[in-house]
């Protein structure tokens, strides 16, 4: 990422960085504070012109997105979940079309390639790997919205539940399980058109 080039910059110079948006206002303004020496000065300044070049793109693909799509309902809906925004929410609109041909979100999940796979050999069922197969564009959405999940909400707890009880190097069957758990919460959004769950026992659809 751009943002971890200029950290190594800075890094190089023994530099710590005040804040965690680099590329933010105040950020920003702390960069245009620093004297910082030639070669790293322009290795800096090149790495900022290029970020603030893929921000314009972004914004540009985001309206036309947004234009695009704005008479999808499901489209709207995701954007009020952590995590996905307008190209997140786009991308998972575009890969899973028509929500109501999911009869669940374990379809969904299973249009991800997030399922687990399973072998049944005789009369004992093993579970392994998920299956990978599906929509590679639609995990991946899935899978980087997980990255940007705050604390308290659901996914975010069931990834840090996961890697609580089996350890860091649980942390990417941890991050599957939250992927799924977020698909849940998409496949409610996208069906109803706005942000909810399913129902519990002896609740109302």
């Amino acid at each position: 990422m751009l943002k971890d080039q200029v950290h190594g910059v800075l890094a190089k110079l023994g530099i710590a960085v005040p804040c965690t948006g680099i590329f933010g206002g105040f950020g920003s303004t702390w960069l245009d504070g620093l004297a910082l020496p030639q070669p790293y000065a322009g290795e800096a300044d090149s790495l900022r012109h290029l970020m603030a070049a893929l921000t314009g793109e972004i914004t540009v693909m985001e309206q036309v997105t947004g234009n695009l799509l704005a008479g999808h309902e499901g489209y709207h809906a995701v954007q009020d979940l952590p995590g996905i925004g307008p190209v997140l929410a786009a991308v998972i609109a575009a890969e899973t079309g028509g929500i109501r041909r999911f009869p669940g979100p374990g379809q969904l999940a299973s249009r991800a390639g997030l399922t687990p796979r399973h072998r049944e050999p005789g009369v004992k069922v093993s579970r392994g790997h998920v299956t990978k197969q599906g929509s590679r564009i639609l995990r991946w959405a899935v899978t980087e919205a997980i990255q940007r999940q705050p604390a308290g909400t659901r996914a975010r707890e069931v990834k840090d539940s996961v890697i609580a009880r089996r350890g860091k190097e649980a942390r990417n069957i941890a991050k599957v399980a939250a992927a799924r758990e977020l698909l849940c919460d998409v496949f409610y959004a996208m069906r109803d058109g706005r942000v909810r769950r399913a129902p519990g026992p002896g609740q109302a659809a």
